[in-house]
């Protein structure tokens, strides 16, 4: 991953029983919520900047795009980590990268990005991201 400026954070997890399709690994969906949970989870955390508290100034992220590059599979019980990190943040959107690795091997399992849009949660329409909103992720 390359530094773009920006910080990047880590959420680790393990796949539970229902993570777990046919083929007796993670179904390739799990990844996308793995990353959504990471992002929430580092959004208190890391940004200070709980959902909650973006949800009551009626603003909500969609994602617009994702691109998933899938390497090696998580079975039932691993421990993983999520890492995290906004590449660019553009007018009404940004791009978040993201690897998710073993914690058992410590090689990735997958990586990709994530490009959100940012919308008004009353209209459903794209908003221009505030300036403070981009000084709570400039960290």
């Amino acid at each position: 991953m390359k530094n773009t400026g920006y910080s990047r954070f880590i959420t680790e997890m393990q796949v539970r029983p229902d993570d777990i399709d046919m083929n007796q690994h993670v179904h390739n969906s799990r990844y996308f919520d793995y990353v959504l949970a990471a992002r929430y989870e580092q959004m208190e955390r890391c940004y200070a900047f709980p959902m909650e508290e973006f949800l009551k100034h009626r603003y909500g992220w969609v994602v617009r795009k994702a691109i998933v590059d899938y390497k090696r599979p998580l079975g039932l019980g691993d421990w993983f980590s999520v890492e995290t990190g906004i590449v660019t943040l553009e007018n009404k959107g940004c791009v978040v990268s993201f690897s998710i690795k073993s914690k058992k091997t410590g090689k990735e399992c997958c990586e990709g990005e994530f490009h959100y849009t940012m919308i008004n949660t009353e209209t459903g329409r794209s908003e221009v991201i505030p300036e403070w909103i981009i000084e709570r992720y400039s960290i």
